[in-house]
C-alpha cells in the first residue's frame, strides 16, 4: 500500500486505461487541455451517481471553459457502460481494476467507514494542466456539492 498524495506541480502519473465503451484512453491523449480526473468508490451507487450526474450536469461549462472530465473507479467496463447508460453520462469513465492508478495518485488508502478504518477508495479530485502536472489535489472529499466547490477552486463558481 502507498501513502503517495500528490501537491501541485508534481508529474501526473501517466495511465492508460480501458474506457466504458472499450476504447483505451490515455493521459497523453489530453496534453494541450486541463484534465479534471477524479477517483469514486462504486459505480451505481448513491454517492458516486450524485456526483457522477453532478459533472454531467456541468460538463458544457466545464468544457467551454476548456477542460475535459474524466472518472475512474475499480468497475470493470461492463459496470462501467451500465453506468454511463443509466444516467446517461457524457464524459469518459475508466477502469482501473488493478487500483494501479488509483495508487499512484493516492487515490486508495486507508479511510474510515462506520468507524472502522479499512483500506479503500479514496474519493479524491485531481485537476491537471495542459502540461501534465497537477494543479490541485483534493483528497477525501464528499459527492454532494463536490463540482460546485470544484468550480471556485478552479475560478468558475
Amino acid at each position: 500500500m502507498t501513502d503517495t498524495r500528490l501537491e501541485p506541480g508534481d508529474a501526473a502519473p501517466e495511465f492508460t486505461l480501458t474506457a466504458a465503451d472499450g476504447s483505451s484512453v490515455s493521459l497523453a491523449d489530453y496534453r494541450g487541455k486541463r484534465v479534471i480526473l477524479y477517483f469514486y468508490p462504486a459505480a451505481m451507487t448513491p454517492g458516486c451517481t450524485k456526483q457522477a450526474c453532478d459533472f454531467r450536469d456541468n460538463l458544457a461549462q466545464l468544457t467551454s471553459e476548456g477542460f475535459v472530465v474524466l472518472g475512474v473507479s475499480k468497475d470493470a467496463p461492463a459496470k462501467l457502460a451500465k453506468f454511463v447508460e443509466r444516467d446517461a453520462l457524457t464524459f469518459p469513465l475508466l477502469s482501473d481494476t488493478s487500483l494501479e492508478v488509483h495508487k499512484a495518485y493516492g487515490a486508495f488508502g486507508l479511510k474510515k467507514l462506520y468507524g472502522k478504518e479499512i483500506e479503500g477508495v479514496l474519493r479524491s479530485t485531481f485537476v491537471l494542466d495542459g502540461d501534465g502536472k497537477v494543479e490541485l489535489a483534493l483528497y477525501n472529499v464528499k459527492a454532494t456539492g463536490h463540482v460546485a466547490s470544484l468550480k471556485k477552486k478552479i475560478g468558475l463558481g
